[in-house]
């Protein structure tokens, strides 16, 4: 049966009242739980999923892909509107987002998140719909070697976001790494960091500290500030974005798109490394005007929201082609499908080719809705942060509590939570930057136990990090990415010297 065939009988499944509502359903709890500080993507869908065991297997997927990305994109509004992102993958949304919303315009920075989100995520069930077998054949390659090299790259945006002081930015970058080793060793299961404290074997949990360094600080910069000072008033401008701000953001959205689909699709990538890369390429994309990056630029924006969105359809390419999970949701998504007896696959599209292409369609219009519902909100969302301050701030302060002891219902993650704050107060207040040392948390512990994997299968040789073609290649884009703002910094102090 063709493509077309099997699109036209997908599309009368979708839109048939029960499948359509759910998709809409789910994207409203997808926004409503993403935008709480702590309630991430896989939080939400975790929770959900049992409400899906009794429905047919279509329905189902409807429900858990519509919260899917409706959660991934809530987590641009509180980036945004308080400088806590709501899920992980919208930490590099604060980076612009936020200096946006204190100069009055968070409408026209939800608007640009919403856009790109809806480009993002369209254009990477376009590639999910089309060339999933080939993608995933690609992301099939990615070993350890791979995934260490690619951890690499990462870690040298460090580089690119340290702002005014490299030395600065390092050591942000090497405290993330530090606290990502807390608790067990990757490869031996020996406690490291843990000072006999049993709770801090099982590590410290990023979202937590990610909660605290944004929101926390924020909250405590607030206080000490003035809680009646009103530091901007939104101005409310149309539902649409202007025609300027599409045609300057148009380019870099696509691009990040394409990015975000692929690195999405290896597994265990995830939105959160999509959206840092995405970010920091869009940065070196912009070349002279690069400048503004930091400061209020739709374009930071716009890369990392189609980035993380893009990372969705991505990370359903192993999924279906492979029944490998490309992130944590499409794990819970294989569980899903497997209580209904359908196991994903290689053998998926000639076995259930209805539900696949269902899930293709449905996709689709998930983005549709969140991009309607993100257009239709972005006015009154904005409008939350002209609220009196000595009533926000405290009920945000609330609910970055209740999001971190959610995690695991501990008191552990409280308490990080709380000491993440202090940490990101001070470093602020002594103009240290705070997102490398969000890298170093993310990418840290992936770069360490794909570093040790790969020297023990090749009995301590390095040549295992260059004798694959794929493997150096990123190892050199790694080195370029690292010496390039350098040669930039260069350049700058030898004209001004001139």
């Amino acid at each position: 049966m063709s493509l077309l065939t099997n699109l036209i009988q997908a599309i009368g499944i979708v839109f048939q009242p029960f499948p359509l509502s759910l998709i809409i359903l789910g994207v409203l709890i997808g926004i409503t739980m993403g935008s709480l500080p702590g309630m991430t993507a896989t939080m939400t869908v975790a929770v959900l999923v049992s409400f899906t065991f009794g429905m047919e297997a279509v329905e189902g997927m409807m429900l858990l892909l519509g919260i899917y990305g409706g959660a991934l994109y809530a987590g641009s509004i509180p980036a945004i509107l308080i400088r806590t992102p709501g899920t992980p993958s919208a930490a590099a949304t604060v980076f612009d987002g936020f200096p946006l919303a204190q100069r009055g315009e968070a409408d026209r920075a939800i608007t640009i998140a919403t856009v790109a989100s809806f480009v993002g995520g369209a254009v990477s069930v376009v590639f999910l719909t089309l060339l999933s077998p080939q993608i995933a054949a690609v992301a099939l390659e990615f070993g350890s070697p791979e995934y260490f090299a690619l951890a690499v790259f990462g870690l040298t945006i460090i580089a690119s976001v340290s702002g005014d002081s490299l030395v600065k930015g390092l050591i942000s970058g090497l405290l993330g790494m530090l606290l990502a080793t807390v608790g067990l060793d990757p490869i031996l299961a020996y406690p490291r960091f843990t000072f006999g404290y049993q709770p801090l074997t099982s590590g410290i949990q990023f979202i937590a500290v990610m909660i605290g360094l944004f929101g926390i600080a924020e909250g405590l910069h607030r206080y000490r500030s003035g809680l009646g000072h009103q530091e901007s008033s939104q101005e409310i401008a149309s539902l649409l974005p202007e025609m300027s701000d599409l045609n300057e953001i148009k380019t870099i959205v696509l691009g990040s798109s394409i990015v975000g689909t692929f690195i999405g699709s290896i597994p265990g990538a995830g939105g959160d490394i999509a959206s840092f890369i995405t970010y920091n390429e869009a940065k070196r994309w912009a070349h002279d005007t690069a400048t503004s990056f930091g400061d209020g630029d739709i374009r930071g924006i716009a890369a990392a929201e189609s980035g993380n969105n893009a990372s969705t359809g991505g990370a359903l390419i192993p999924t279906l082609t492979l029944g490998i999970p490309g992130d944590s949701v499409t794990a819970i998504l294989i569980g899903a499908l497997m209580v209904h007896g359908i196991r994903p696959g290689p053998q998926l599209f000639q076995t259930e080719p209805e539900l696949v292409y269902a899930i293709f369609v449905g996709f689709f219009v998930v983005y549709l809705v969140v991009g309607a519902i993100g257009l239709i909100g972005a006015r009154y969302w904005a409008k939350i942060i002209d609220f009196p301050a000595k009533y926000l701030w405290p009920s945000i302060l609330v609910l970055s509590f209740v999001g971190a002891y959610a995690l695991r219902g501990n008191m552990l993650d409280v308490w990080v939570m709380f000491g993440a704050g202090v940490l990101g107060y001070v470093m602020r207040a002594e103009n240290y930057p705070l997102a490398p040392m969000v890298l170093g948390l993310i990418l840290g512990p992936i770069a360490e136990v794909n570093l040790r994997r790969s020297l023990k299968l090749s009995g301590g040789s390095l040549g295992i990090f260059y004798e694959k073609p794929l493997t150096l290649a990123i190892l050199l884009l790694a080195i370029a990415s690292l010496l390039l703002p350098l040669v930039q910094t260069w350049r700058e102090r030898r004209s001004e010297a001139v």
